[in-house]
């Protein structure tokens, strides 16, 4: 999955990756719903704070 969002972000910016409709699309729709996706994470609250953690860490590698 964070695989998937920083390949997105290489693509498209990080933008994108705070946008949750992101998760309406290839590859993540094979996975399942924004919804479903968000809840693997325990709740949007969480997938948000994981992005954002994934761009620090982008940030700080960079």
């Amino acid at each position: 999955m964070l695989s998937g969002l920083l390949e997105k972000y290489m693509d498209e910016g990080i933008s994108e990756l705070e946008d949750t409709r992101i998760l309406d699309n290839s590859p993540f729709d094979r996975i399942g719903s924004p919804k479903r996706i968000a809840n693997l994470f325990g709740g949007k609250e969480a997938y948000l704070k994981a992005v954002r953690e994934l761009e620090r860490a982008i940030y700080e590698a960079a």
